[in-house]
């Protein structure tokens, strides 16, 4: 038999969880023996050769689970049901798919930010509601795509806030120097965090010289709290005292609305990326991330049929 899409595979590995096993690993056993899989059809690999098919799919269902709601992640590789998941379980479905788990909030939004692909410079990507019978080729690559770097946007976060602040601090001092900030000199960012340093984390200097510089604060906060105005306050009084012009305060979570407000009528000219934009701009420029896979388009060299 083909095997099943990862929808398919949601109902099944809620079940295993809810059995005891906490890896989508320990799952695939299950899995197999649930769909009937041959040893074969068991090890079947993806294209790039990494990964077998039924792990794949599996941990999409996993990914689309959690968004809704229905399991949650306390450390890496350990999923438990989730009070609403437990729920859902208990009224014995015959079978739980994307359009059950659009009626969950939790879901909706993750597609939303999926969609939307912000970056915090720029909104691009593919609704992820186009439906496939409509859809062009290219569409669905997009729309691939786009789900894949929302959920890698998350598990950034994730492993960023399971770190330490040193950790944090120098992450996000990497980042901005491989996005151009002190022209990615050698020694261009320094990481500063340390008890006194006046709410400073870190320094770009944009010139050889250090003439002009961008200072940093970088705080990691849990998802549920927000960033308000009196630590932007602070950290505004912290670049006066250096006399610095800029600088760029970036969290794990998000800012309040005065927060962002504020910065608008300060002096200096002040960044505020939140967790998802330091996600989506660590991906884009590759920084705590390594390409999987490459896959090549090509089209037609009109050049080449052109007959002189």
């Amino acid at each position: 038999m083909a095997i099943p899409d990862y929808q398919k595979f949601m109902l099944p590995l809620m079940r295993s969880i809810a059995s005891g096993h906490r890896s989508v690993r320990d799952c695939i056993p299950d899995l197999i023996s649930y769909f009937g899989l041959t040893e074969e059809e068991a090890a079947e690999l993806l294209p790039s050769g990494k990964k077998t098919v039924v792990a794949d799919r599996a941990h999409w269902a996993r990914t689309y689970l959690s968004k809704a709601g229905l399991l949650h992640s306390p450390r890496r590789n350990h999923h438990e049901l989730t009070k609403v998941g437990q729920e859902l379980l208990a009224t014995n479905p015959e079978w739980i798919d994307n359009s059950i788990l659009a009626s969950f909030e939790g879901f909706d939004e993750w597609r939303r930010r999926a969609a939307s692909g912000d970056d915090g410079v720029g909104a691009s990507g593919t609704a992820l509601d186009v439906g496939i019978s409509l859809a062009t080729p290219e569409d669905r690559i997009s729309q691939a795509v786009a789900e894949i770097e929302a959920d890698l946007a998350d598990e950034l976060v994730t492993r960023l806030l399971g770190g330490s602040p040193r950790f944090f601090e120098s992450a996000v001092v990497d980042l901005l120097v491989a996005m151009g900030y002190g022209n990615g000199r050698e020694g261009a960012g320094h990481r500063l965090g340390r008890a006194g340093d006046g709410g400073i984390d870190g320094i770009i200097n944009e010139d050889a010289l250090g003439l002009d510089a961008v200072y940093v604060q970088a705080k990691r906060y849990s998802l549920d709290v927000k960033v308000g105005r009196p630590a932007i306050q602070q950290f505004v009084g912290s670049l006066t005292g250096e006399g610095a012009t800029k600088g760029v305060f970036v969290t794990t979570s998000s800012f309040s609305g005065d927060a962002k407000a504020y910065v608008d009528r300060v002096a200096q000219r002040i960044v505020l990326p939140d967790g998802q934009a330091l996600a989506r701009l660590m991906i884009k420029h590759s920084v705590g991330v390594r390409p999987v896979r490459q896959i090549v388009l090509s089209e037609i060299d009109e050049n080449f049929f052109t007959e002189e």
